[in-house]
């Protein structure tokens, strides 16, 4: 287990997982841009972690490389389940939503949505 300096426990098991002790930031949270390799002052900025935080979490990672490699793997495979069904869900209400004229007032802005729409799909 990773403490901090005052001996309390750095990381903790949650409901959400291996938590940044005193946050809602997961280890699985960093563990995205640890593999992306971003730096951990970066990472540090991004979250608004202490100093103490980033390095604790940092160093629970490199420590329990297998573990939290694994769960951030079956992490990544139940968002993607659960973006698939959300996805599923509401398929016939994006295309109702989509359907639907612009309100009142915002043609314009819809308009020009729809132009940068197109210019990005012509340069794909």
């Amino acid at each position: 287990m990773t403490l901090y300096s005052n001996g309390q426990a750095a990381i903790i098991r949650t409901e959400r997982g291996l938590t940044i002790a005193g946050t809602r930031i997961t280890i699985y949270d960093v563990m995205d841009y640890v593999t992306a390799q971003y730096p951990s002052k970066f990472i540090q900025g991004l979250f608004d972690l202490t100093e103490e935080q980033i390095n604790a979490a940092l160093t629970y990672i490199e420590t329990h490389h297998a573990e939290v490699e694994a769960e951030y793997h079956q992490v990544i495979e139940e968002a993607e389940e659960l973006r698939k069904y959300y996805e599923e869900q509401n398929r016939e209400r994006v295309v109702r939503s989509a359907a639907k004229p612009p309100k009142p007032g915002t043609e314009v802005a819809w308009e020009k949505l729809r132009a940068a729409k197109a210019h990005r799909e012509s340069k794909v």
